[in-house]
C-alpha cells in the first residue's frame, strides 16, 4: 500500500507541476508542514518556510500573468523547460533513498508527465488566444488552478485515485493534443496566409 501511495504522490505532483509548478510546491510544502501528508524521500525540504514563501510569491506572479491574453502564452513559453525540469526534480528527490538506479528512471517518468500536462495547457492557451478576450483566459486560469488543487487533494487523501486520474488524463491528452495541433495549424496558417497576402498586395 505504501508503494501505491508513493506512486500517487509521484504521478499527481508531476502532473500538477506541469500545470502550475509553484502552486504544486507550495501546496505540497504546506501539506507536509501541517502533517497532512508524509512526503517520500527528500521532498520534505518543500516544507521549509523559505521554500513555501518563494513558491507562494512566484505563484502570485503567475496568478496575474496567467490571466492576460498573450502574456499567459509568453509565460508558458518561459516555463516550457522549467515545469518539466521541476516535475523531474520532484521525482528524483522522492526516490532519494532508492539511489540513482531508480532515481533517474523515475525522474524521466515524472518529467515526461509534467511536460505532457504543460504542453496540453500551453496548447490550450494558444488556442484560446486566437480570440483574445480576457474573460476566457481568466476562466481557463482559475479552472487550471482548481484542477491542481483538486489533484493535490487526491494526492493527500486518495493517492491511488490520484494515480488513476493522471493516467486517464495522459491518455486523453494524446487525443486532445492531436486535435489542438490541427486547430492551431489551421488558425495560424490562416493568419500567416493573410499577412503574406497583404505583403504581396503592397
Amino acid at each position: 500500500m505504501e508503494i501505491l501511495n508513493s506512486l500517487g504522490v509521484l504521478l499527481g505532483s508531476s502532473w500538477a507541476s506541469g500545470v502550475n509548478l509553484y502552486l504544486t510546491i507550495a501546496g505540497l510544502g504546506i501539506a507536509q508542514r501541517m502533517n497532512w501528508i508524509d512526503l517520500p524521500g527528500n521532498l520534505e525540504v518543500l516544507s521549509h518556510p523559505l521554500v513555501i514563501l518563494t513558491a507562494a510569491l512566484l505563484y502570485a506572479v503567475e496568478f496575474v500573468a496567467d490571466k492576460v491574453p498573450y502574456v499567459d502564452s509568453a509565460w508558458d513559453s518561459i516555463h516550457t523547460a522549467i515545469r518539466p525540469i521541476g516535475g523531474a526534480a520532484l521525482g528524483y528527490m522522492a526516490m532519494a533513498q532508492a539511489g540513482p538506479t531508480l532515481q533517474i528512471p523515475v525522474a524521466l517518468l515524472t518529467g515526461t508527465i509534467a511536460a505532457d500536462s504543460h504542453i496540453t495547457k500551453a496548447t490550450t492557451r494558444a488556442a484560446i488566444n486566437t480570440s483574445p478576450e480576457p474573460v476566457t483566459n481568466s476562466i481557463a486560469s482559475i479552472t487550471e488552478d482548481l484542477s491542481v488543487a483538486g489533484v493535490l487533494y487526491l494526492v493527500i487523501q486518495h493517492p491511488i485515485i490520484a494515480s488513476i486520474v493522471v493516467i486517464v488524463f495522459v491518455l486523453f491528452s494524446i487525443w486532445f493534443l492531436k486535435k489542438m495541433f490541427k486547430f492551431l495549424k489551421k488558425a495560424f496558417g490562416w493568419l500567416f496566409g493573410t499577412a503574406k497576402e497583404a505583403k504581396t498586395t503592397n
